[in-house]
């Protein structure tokens, strides 16, 4: 295998979410092993914060992300929730690249979100009703992030192709810099 990649769904999704398994398909198909963590527990639980227990979502990936790279090069996916929670474990661990879906660059009563400087590519609606295009394009260009916006929502419902395809593109793009 060529490396890992770990993807993580957003709130109230799951592992088994239409986008976070067209990525896991592109993974398999280019050579790299995949895991989807489950965090369903941990979005239940609206008593620690709206977004259930984000703190554990961080931790449970960040396990996953160390074991991971002590196999191997590591590639850290998300869509929303699961994108910020990325972002913020791409600090701890060594990563290759970076992909993110609707990622909730600025989120109330928490820091703007972090990525380590690696390849990164984002996919955004440009109607995202939870986050706003500009959020995200000012984002990404002060990272020189590849960033395709499309005419859709915030869970990309109409672009799960294009979501597929770009971060197929990131992978080529990691490749050729290993």
């Amino acid at each position: 295998m060529k490396g890992h990649c770990i993807l993580s769904h957003g709130f109230e999704s799951g592992p088994d979410a239409t986008k976070v398994t067209a990525l896991a398909d592109v993974a398999q198909r280019l050579g790299y092993s995949h895991e989807r963590p489950d965090y369903t527990d941990l979005d239940s639980k609206r008593e620690v914060t709206p977004l259930g227990d984000v703190q554990a979502r961080i931790a449970r990936l960040l396990a996953l992300a160390e074991t991971a790279a002590r196999r191997g090069p590591v590639v850290l996916a998300g869509s929303s929730l699961g994108a910020y929670i990325s972002g913020f474990v791409s600090l701890q661990v060594p990563v290759i690249g970076l992909y993110f879906m609707a990622p909730p660059v600025i989120m109330t009563g928490a820091p703007p979100m972090p990525a380590a400087s690696v390849p990164t590519s984002v996919i955004h609606g440009w109607h995202d009703e939870l986050i706003p295009a500009a959020q995200v394009v000012e984002w990404a260009g002060a990272r020189d992030a590849q960033l395709l916006l499309v005419n859709d929502g915030h869970r990309l419902t109409d672009h799960v192709q294009a979501s597929a395809d770009a971060f197929a593109a990131l992978l080529a793009r990691v490749d050729n810099e290993m």
